[in-house]
């Protein structure tokens, strides 16, 4: 009777049916929420419903959305932060894939000092080198423009980028290349074939933090450009001004703060699988 009786038992609840968890689900979800509907809720305000804390606007209204997309310079800088993100993201996985790739597989001395090297570049903090930075581009011709703007975005991402990668590379056996090269692969060969498609988790959460960092980018922008041919969204959005003198323009800056989220909630949706197994390559072992 016992033994049967232990055969029935119910299997012991996951964490899946644990209402603590899906408690500490619904606070991180609205905890993560509440500011986007918040930024939401302002932008279809204007005037006097600025100033009413109200959970709903009450007077619902798309008047900033299109004050926003009827200004030149905001469509040119958002224009110009595409044209930045999209070369900062497609370089930084160029170089990082080629540099960590031999980081992860050689065996050579000094890799792990290599590694430090490249990482104390983003010790540097951006408000140390934005005046020599602008001084420097001044005299190049750099300055006010877009190549002027990718570079220091390339070199800030590059670090993370490489080291994220690599730790990619090393949970890839060895053996899918010993395999490839019998084959009759050249070493190239079964990088691109065999080791990028394997590695398409990494490099998807490389180019959403690499395309983040160059598309939200504030100070950099401001020191080293001054006019729109040249302005990226962060700044464009600061130069926003009310109707008046005293005027605080919340309603436009919500509305174009609520636009240009929207790429990067796409990317995100469309690439969570791959940024998730990105993300949580090597934690487990075995």
């Amino acid at each position: 009777m016992r033994n049967a009786a232990a055969g029935r038992r119910r299997p012991r609840r996951g964490a899946e049916h644990n209402p603590l968890v899906w408690c500490a689900v619904a606070v991180v979800m609205v905890f993560s929420l509440v500011p986007l509907y918040w930024l939401i809720n302002t932008s279809l305000k204007t005037g006097p419903d600025l100033s009413k804390a109200s959970l709903t606007p009450p007077n619902p209204t798309f008047e900033n959305y299109q004050a926003v997309l009827s200004d030149g310079d905001f469509l040119q800088a958002l224009g110009n932060s595409l044209i930045v993100a999209a070369t900062t993201t497609i370089l930084a996985l160029a170089v990082a894939s080629f540099a960590a790739y031999p980081l992860a597989r050689l065996k050579m001395r000094g890799k792990f000092l290599i590694l430090s090297i490249v990482l104390s570049v983003t010790t540097f903090p951006g408000i140390a080198i934005a005046a020599p930075m602008f001084s420097l581009w001044n005299d190049l011709g750099l300055y006010n423009t877009l190549v002027g703007l990718i570079i220091p975005y390339l070199t800030f991402t590059l670090p993370l980028s490489i080291y994220t990668l690599v730790s990619f590379f090393k949970e890839i056996p060895v053996e899918l290349e010993e395999a490839a090269y019998i084959d009759g692969t050249s070493p190239f060969q079964a990088y691109y074939k065999v080791i990028l498609p394997l590695a398409a988790p990494g490099i998807a959460t490389v180019g959403i933090l690499a395309f983040i960092f160059a598309w939200n980018e504030f100070l950099l922008a401001a020191t080293l450009t001054y006019g729109p041919e040249a302005r990226t969204v962060p700044v464009a959005i600061a130069f926003f001004t009310g109707a008046s003198e005293y005027e605080q323009p919340l309603g436009t800056i919500s509305a174009a703060s609520v636009i240009i989220s929207i790429p990067l909630i796409l990317l995100v949706l469309i690439f969570q699988k791959k940024i998730v197994s990105g993300l949580t390559a090597g934690a487990v072992k075995g």
